[in-house]
Order: C-alpha cells, then sequence, then structure tokens
C-alpha cells in the first residue's frame, strides 16, 4: 500500500481551514481541499499495516488502505468504487466524522501523526461528482414488495437507498420540510453546504425512492395505516428528546435547546441561500443571537454549532460552559489507549473562531446553579466550580455570576420522541428509552429500527452504518415473506426418511481385543 517507506519520509499534513477571523463573515464551508499531488502524497502514506486498525475504528468497516493506495497512483475511478462499497454518502462522512479511523491508524501510536484518512476520503468523492462518476443505480429487478421508512436523516437516507437497490419500492417519510435531517436542520452550512445533502436526495429519487416531506408519520398518517401500505417499516427517527436542565429559573424566555435555535437558523439560512425546501417550512420563530451575550451550555459538537451560528449573528459575546473537568492536551494512555478513540482537549472550530474576533470564551468545570430574569426574560446565569467527579455537584464557596440574554441548551438528547408512531406500534424500549432492536427488528413483526432512534445519540458514521444494517435485515425479512407466498419447489426425497435406530449407531462389533498381562 502506498510508497514504500512514505511513511518515514513524507510528514502529515493536516486538513486545511479558511483564516478564522475571516470565515466568521458568510455560510460558505471553511474546510479547503489540497491539490490532487498533495493527497497523493498523503496516501503514500498509508504503510501496509498487518493489521489495518483503521478498519475497526470505522464503524462502516471503510476499506481505508486500500482507496489511500488508489489515491496515490492517482486511480480516482476506483477509489470511488472501494468507498461507495461501504459507505453509502462519504462526502456527509468526509466533512462531518470527527475521524476515529484517524484515532486508530497505526502511525497514531505517535500522536498526531496519522494518516490524514478524512480529507483523502472527502477528496474522493469530490472528484467523483465533478466528474460525473455518481449516478443513479436503479435496480434491475422489482420483487413486488414495499418498505417505508420513516425518518430521512442518514441513516433513513442509507436504509432507503439499500432497500431500493435490493428491488424493493421504497417510500421515505420526512416530517420536515426537507430531507437529510439533523445535517440538514441542526449542522450548519459552513461544515456542510445544503445542496451536498439535495443531490443526494436527487439520487434517491433517480433510483425510485418516492420521497414525503411534511409528513409526520403517527399523526398525520397512523401506524396501523402504514403497516397497511407497506410489507416492512424501518424507523430512523432519531434522538430528539433534548436533555433540560432543572434548576431555578429555567422558565424565563430566552431559554432554549440548542436544536430549536439551530433549526430557526438553518432555516433562515436556506431562505437566504437555498436550495428550496420540497414542502412549505412552517412560520419562522424568532430565536437571535444578534447584539446579545450568549451562552452555550454543553462542550459537544452541538454547542460549538450555536457558537459559530451566534458570532455570525452578531452576539456580543458567546460563552460555552462544560460541566466535565477540561481534558488532557494528548492521549491519557491510562484512559483511552491506542486504537481507541482518545478523550484529549480539541479546540473546536467555533471557538478557533470566536477567539479570533475576541467575543468567545470556554470554561470547564461549571455547573449551572439558577437563572436570573427580568419581565420574564433572562438576564443572568448563576454557576459554580463542579466537583471533579460525578454527580459533578457545586464546590462551595466558588459561585458566580455572568450575563446571559440568551441561553442554549446543548447538552444531548434521551431517547426518540415516543409519542406518535412508537407508542401506536406499541414498541418495546430499552433501559434508556430507545427502541428496543439488539439485531434491528424490534419486537412488533415486520417492523425494523437503526440509527440514533435504537442506539442513542451517536456518530454519522454510526447512523450510516445502521441504516444499511437494518436495510439488510428489512430485506432478509422481505424476501422470507415472499418465498411463504410461493408454492415450495421440492427437489431431493419428498417422502419420509426411513426410520433409523434411536440415538447414535452402534460401534462395529468384532474388534482386536488388547491383549491382557
Amino acid at each position: 500500500m502506498g510508497e514504500l517507506g512514505g511513511f518515514l519520509k513524507i510528514d502529515r499534513s493536516n486538513i486545511p481551514y479558511r483564516d478564522a477571523a475571516e470565515r466568521v463573515g458568510d455560510f460558505q464551508e471553511f474546510v479547503v481541499q489540497r491539490p490532487d499531488p498533495e493527497l497523493a502524497a498523503q496516501g503514500a502514506r498509508c504503510m501496509e499495516c498487518g493489521v489495518p486498525f483503521c478498519h475497526n475504528g470505522c464503524p462502516l468497516g471503510n476499506l481505508i488502505p486500500d482507496w489511500n493506495d488508489l489515491v496515490y497512483r492517482e486511480r480516482w475511478p476506483d477509489a470511488i468504487k472501494q468507498l461507495h462499497a461501504t459507505n453509502n454518502f462519504p462526502e456527509f462522512t468526509g466533512r462531518l466524522c470527527p475521524a476515529p479511523c484517524e484515532a486508530a491508524c497505526v502511525l497514531e501510536i505517535r500522536e498526531g501523526d496519522a494518516v490524514t484518512i478524512k480529507q483523502i476520503e472527502n477528496s474522493i468523492i469530490n472528484r467523483a461528482w465533478d466528474e460525473g462518476w455518481v449516478v443513479p443505480q436503479p435496480p434491475t429487478v422489482e420483487t413486488g414488495l414495499s418498505a417505508a421508512v420513516v425518518g430521512a436523516g442518514p441513516a433513513g437516507m442509507a436504509a432507503a437507498q439499500q432497500l431500493r437497490r435490493a428491488g424493493h419500492r421504497v417510500v421515505l417519510f420526512e416530517r420536515d420540510e426537507a430531507g437529510g435531517g439533523l445535517i440538514r436542520f441542526g449542522v450548519p452550512d459552513f461544515k456542510i453546504e445544503k445542496w451536498v445533502i439535495e443531490r443526494r436526495l436527487d439520487q434517491l429519487r433517480g433510483e425510485g425512492v418516492e420521497i414525503r416531506c411534511g409528513v409526520d408519520v403517527g399523526r398525520d398518517i397512523t401506524a396501523e395505516q402504514l403497516r397497511a401500505e407497506f410489507d416492512a417499516v424501518v424507523l430512523t427517527i432519531g434522538s430528539r428528546v433534548p436533555r433540560d436542565l432543572p434548576v431555578p429559573g429555567r422558565e424565563f424566555d430566552g431559554i432554549h435547546p440548542a436544536m430549536d435555535y439551530l433549526y430557526v437558523r438553518n432555516r433562515a439560512i436556506a431562505v437566504e441561500l437555498g436550495p428550496e425546501p420540497t414542502t412549505a417550512a412552517p412560520e419562522p420563530v424568532e430565536i437571535t443571537a444578534a447584539g446579545k451575550h450568549v451562552v452555550v451550555i454543553g462542550g459537544g459538537d452541538t454547542g460549538a454549532d450555536c457558537v459559530g451560528h451566534s458570532i455570525r449573528e452578531g452576539a456580543l459575546s458567546v460563552t460555552q460552559l462544560e460541566l466535565l473537568p477540561e481534558p488532557p492536551t494528548n492521549r491519557p494512555d491510562d484512559r483511552t489507549p491506542w486504537p481507541l478513540w482518545p478523550q484529549k482537549f480539541r479546540l473546536s472550530y467555533a471557538m478557533e473562531e470566536a477567539t479570533a474576533i475576541g467575543k468567545g470564551e470556554q470554561d470547564y468545570s461549571i455547573v449551572t446553579t439558577r437563572f436570573e430574569g427580568s419581565e420574564g426574560r433572562v438576564t443572568s446565569l448563576h454557576y459554580a466550580a463542579a466537583a471533579p467527579a460525578p454527580p459533578f455537584g457545586p464546590v462551595e464557596g466558588t459561585d458566580g455570576e455572568m450575563q446571559a440574554d440568551l441561553v442554549l441548551l446543548a447538552m444531548g438528547f434521551l431517547h426518540p420522541e415516543h409519542e406518535g408512531i412508537v407508542e401506536q406500534l406499541g414498541l418495546d424500549l430499552d433501559p434508556r428509552g430507545n427502541i428496543k432492536a439488539s439485531t434491528y427488528a424490534t419486537s412488533v413483526r415486520g417492523v425494523f429500527a437503526a440509527g440514533d432512534a435504537r442506539r442513542g445519540q451517536s456518530l454519522i458514521v454510526w447512523a450510516i452504518n445502521e441504516g444499511r444494517q437494518a436495510a439488510r435485515m428489512a430485506d432478509r425479512f422481505l424476501h422470507e415473506l415472499a418465498a411463504a407466498d410461493r408454492e415450495p419447489v421440492l427437489v431431493g426425497n419428498v417422502s419420509p426418511a426411513d426410520e433409523g435406530p434411536e440415538g447414535p449407531p452402534s460401534h462395529a462389533d468384532g474388534g482386536v481385543l488388547a491383549e491382557e498381562d
């Protein structure tokens, strides 16, 4: 794989970004693609490991060494075939995945030296789209069976594509006005522009998938109606119930779940930049950071996206609070040794931007104790230092107060919404409130679940993998249905077999006995 000894001669080149102070003025993607010769050199660093741990680090099992080598050899058409063999939407993962494959790269044993897998992946799919190599792949044979996929996020899109290519009639339902799920309405345009998602939806339509947007399954169409129309149902409804913050003053206006704010911002940008939604968007809600002191509670990707939007809106300041202690700057080998995902400090793209323009601050080990307000609206947040171990309670004598005109709660999600389709189908739930489906098949025959709705809040690579696996199980179920409806084709003996003796056969008699002394 790659160039013999290339990893010894060629240094890692990290993903280049546009200047932080410049990019806050627009909503264009901030990742810069390297020229092909530089990408080929990065692919040459792949070292033909005896055991490529990157395969295990990637939930999709991407054939990473294969397409690294193909890029090095400038065999781009073969590279996209290898990439699509395991990943339906590499342009999604190439932009949004945190790259656990790189954390598992054997070169990462020397921390920070992994092959730049993510930028190579993104470059392959970008080249494929530019060259016209990505086209609809409708099935050659129709099975006459049907499947409904509920939820058009990455898990649902992957499941719909796999089932359609297997020859089934597929309808993809989405309650929002356009497909894409949280990568459309949660993730900002400056991380993934929405035409990138729309062209994949167009590919699904070209393959024969019917996409019905603006349809809330469980309300606009009942579970009974869904089961009557389709032979199988795949639920990819995400994990959308946010974790709340039950402290005094939570009832004040100006305190919102992060996703409510991100939906408002992404819909506003869609009006300005497009693409237009499939159906009419709901009436806009007023949640704005412009001219306000913003506090984001939660240090993950969702919190970072809130920071990125807030500074682009013109917030006066943005403070991001994290309950947990600040992680170490280097991989803690005693806690997350290679090839595990390292729990170490990473400056988010958004806090880099906020710091560059002098409007951002990020604090760790902070617990919110209460909110104060005036005339029904939040004005300040009271906090304390958090204890270093669970339950991370407030440390006495460390109280403080900060101005807060807008508070965004980005503390993760609990489980899928139970009201509607989940309750109507009577599905069993696991102890965390997710749909119980250990093998993707739920407690109701013919109903399957995948993505965050099944495994809980997770990464986009897991969502695509889950959609693929649920489609495989649903396809198997549909083939069993088809076989049950057909007359059996008898081959070989069709009469009862001759009855034999009970139990195992006896040993043959007449063996030579050992001589006795």
